[in-house]
């Protein structure tokens, strides 16, 4: 059975896109047929995947954006599209994205209307507010998904609210810094709150024929972002390190203990819900988004030469604890 992912915080600035990105493919070359979603309307996933020609196309009349899937359901017309994912280039393997589209803004406002309505059992409401799922469902079922990635705006709302409504599970991306800790607590209070709040929407909702997301994705940790002691002034080290000590007990206050009651934390046997780094590759960066292919793949037809080239090469080492958990949470019954 398909496995959806949500890669997620209300902070931005952590490298979530470059790193999931750069997992998508890891998965993909380890055999997994893996179904990217750019639900942020910056659209950043989709510029590192395709260039410009393609990005106007999938944004055009006939094209397959997040958007031009929802854009009935979004004006009120009708239900969803059924458009088809894109194949990444220089994939490996079954790599497969939804582009992202800057008009997808313009749908959370149809979410943020029909919100109240949804709990209700007001139909229209509730195609509204499950037309995302039902989207990634038939997206994934197309393409053969055995694992769906889900790249989220830094907000917490009604955009994301829907899209964590339909994943199976969730990852928090984190800086060892003041906000990203602050916003931790900001995450569990929301997240508990739309669990109760979609609860009373199943409820209502008593059309079987209609698919509708649980709502309840299950929170399976959080990667944080290397420290890069090279580029920060001094001082700043020590800063990193207190941060850095106070993002577990952040975790397990403000996330794990209020998501645990509702049944929503994975349980490791560990009971580490570290998952992994988010390297600094800054420096490779804009070559792998010019090549539109991962630091791994690049080479010196990529411009990478010299030291820069073994480092290119290297990286995917930064990535291995992530991608193991991901390929066993994707055989998971």
């Amino acid at each position: 059975m398909t496995k959806s992912i949500a890669i997620f915080n209300n902070k931005g600035g952590v490298g979530k896109t470059t790193y999931m990105y750069h997992v998508g493919h890891l998965l993909a070359a380890r055999g997994l047929t893996v179904l990217m979603v750019d639900c942020d309307s910056q659209c950043n996933l989709t510029a590192y995947c395709f260039g410009d020609t393609a990005i106007r196309h999938s944004w055009g009349p006939d094209g397959n954006s997040i958007y031009r899937a929802l854009e009935r359901v979004a004006r009120g017309i009708g239900d969803i599209r059924q458009r088809q994912p894109s194949p990444v280039p220089h994939a490996k393997g079954k790599l497969y994205l939804v582009p992202g589209d800057l008009r997808l803004s313009d749908f959370e406002d149809t979410l943020g209307d029909t919100w109240s309505a949804a709990r209700g059992g007001n139909e229209p409401a509730v195609r509204a507010q499950s037309a995302i799922h039902r989207y990634i469902r038939w997206a994934s079922e197309k393409v053969g998904a055995d694992l769906v990635l889900l790249d989220l705006g830094p907000n917490l709302g009604a955009l994301n609210r829907a899209v964590l409504a339909s994943a199976d599970y969730f990852i928090t991306p984190l800086a060892p810094d003041l906000f990203s800790i602050k916003g931790t607590e900001n995450l569990g209070n929301k997240l508990v709150a739309w669990r109760n709040e979609w609860d009373q929407t199943n409820a209502a909702w008593q059309d079987p024929t209609l698919s509708i997301p649980k709502g309840k994705p299950t929170y399976l940790g959080y990667v944080v972002q290397q420290h890069n002691i090279r580029t920060n002034a001094a001082g700043m080290t020590e800063g990193w390190q207190i941060y850095g000590n106070e993002l577990e007990p952040a975790i397990q206050e403000n996330i794990i203990n209020k998501l645990t009651p509702l049944n929503q934390v994975q349980f490791w046997t560990d009971d580490d819900y570290k998952l992994g780094m988010i390297p600094n590759l800054h420096s490779l960066v804009p070559y792998s988004m010019d090549a539109k292919k991962p630091i791994f793949y690049c080479n010196s037809g990529d411009g990478v030469r010299g030291a820069h080239l073994k480092k290119a090469h290297d990286s995917a080492d930064h990535f291995e604890d992530i991608v193991d958990t991901l390929n066993s949470v994707s055989s998971w019954p």
